[in-house]
């Protein structure tokens, strides 16, 4: 308990001394576009300028915050800050991958970096013209991915020798799924590369033997009409919806792309393997909340979906200019947060913390693709352990 105790203070005192807050920025350029959240309000981002060396960098990341699949969902994200600009808190901490201290953040801390604010649903893939006067909502995250990125251009991104678009969760799905419109919205001369923090969702049945993940991306699909923004080489072989999984279309992204999750990624877990719909009986409820909590059947379910997850990612193991940051930890987004982006006390894989595999791969310094032993070898592991009544999906 006292080692418990001790590491929760060192990530207080790492946190409270690293972090700072930066204002929002409003895209109000684009409402003309019709590029525009849920409610119709503008896009948003927060901006810290770079310096030095860094002043032509660029890291452009995607708030995360799963998707709304029909009406009644999206309804139900339109009035707070997942829908709405006008909800938004108007200051944010940055630390991890955002530091400006290069202790915290060695290979990115001098970039302009950003945090783009997630308020369409649908990992910004919609493009729904016509606007229902009964709901009055806005299915438009590819307009606003594009907007967001010509305002940023204009700021001084159009002279970037190097850019980076990376994102945690759903914006983790994001870089994924927009890495290559990304570099053809960049002067041909900028060495563009994306990077996916737990944004690698999995096409698995859940422990009821449902296809509830599938069924649900699809209705995500058709409700925002983000067919026609996904890989075109994709979708001429398969369902669109099918797409909207990297385990489809990461084959085929020209741009160089490096992911990092955990393959017991605790929101899948919660949400495809083990969904409450799934659970009615809710037996899977405590080992959710705490692996430490899963019966020994319980971890080899989980123990099955790890390769599952590896069997997934195997389109991303064929090329030479893409990366992975594979451990063992029951975690979800790991590059946000200081303690599990680069500390002492940080995740490692090979004896390197995510910061230092990430920036190495990104400068070519050394490839990094590498797969951590099965839960519960890794004792660098920061787990999660949710709060017994947070039934919410992350």
């Amino acid at each position: 308990m006292n080692g418990i105790i001790l590491l929760i203070y060192m990530v207080i005192i790492v946190g409270r001394g690293e972090s700072f807050f930066v204002d929002i920025t409003y895209v109000e350029s684009a409402v003309a576009k019709g590029a525009v959240c849920l409610d119709g309000s503008a896009p948003a981002y927060h901006f810290d300028k770079g310096s030095g060396a860094g002043i032509n960098n660029w890291l452009v990341h995607i708030e995360g915050g799963g998707w709304c699949n029909n009406a009644t969902t999206c309804l139900a994200r339109r009035n707070g800050r997942l829908g709405s600009s006008k909800q938004m808190a108007k200051q944010i901490a940055f630390s991890g991958i955002f530091s400006n201290k290069p202790q915290f953040n060695p290979d990115f801390y001098n970039w302009n970096r950003l945090k783009v604010r997630y308020c369409d649903g649908a990992s910004f893939t919609g493009d729904v013209e016509a606007v229902d006067p009964a709901t009055k909502l806005y299915y438009r995250g590819a307009r606003v991915f594009v907007a967001v990125i010509e305002d940023l251009l204009a700021k001084g991104m159009k002279n970037a020798e190097n850019a980076i678009l990376s994102g945690c969760s759903a914006g983790g799905l994001t870089s994924i799924l927009n890495c290559d419109r990304f570099k053809s919205l960049l002067p041909i001369s900028t060495n563009v590369k994306c990077f996916a923090d737990a944004g690698f969702f999995i096409n698995a049945k859940d422990v009821s033997g449902a296809q509830h993940i599938e069924q649900f991306y699809n209705d995500v699909v058709t409700t925002h009409g983000s067919a026609k923004h996904l890989a075109q080489s994709c979708t001429s072989k398969m369902k669109p919806s099918l797409c909207f999984f990297p385990e489809n279309m990461v084959q085929a992204i020209q741009t160089p792309i490096f992911v990092v999750n955990a393959a017991y990624d605790s929101w899948q877990i919660k949400n495809i393997l083990a969904p409450g719909v799934a659970d009615p009986h809710g037996l899977w409820h405590n080992c959710k909340t705490d692996i430490k909590k899963c019966s020994t059947t319980q971890l080899q379910t989980m123990q099955e979906y790890r390769l599952e997850f590896l069997k997934a990612l195997s389109g991303l193991m064929s090329a030479k200019s893409k990366g992975y940051f594979i451990n063992s930890c029951y975690a979800h987004c790991q590059t946000e947060t200081q303690e599990t982006w680069s500390t002492n006390i940080s995740p490692m894989l090979n004896n390197k913390t995510i910061a230092k595999a990430v920036g190495d791969w990104f400068y070519e310094r050394s490839p990094f693709e590498k797969i951590d032993c099965p839960y519960p070898c890794d004792k660098t592991c920061h787990n999660r352990i949710f709060d017994p009544q947070d039934n919410s999906l992350a």
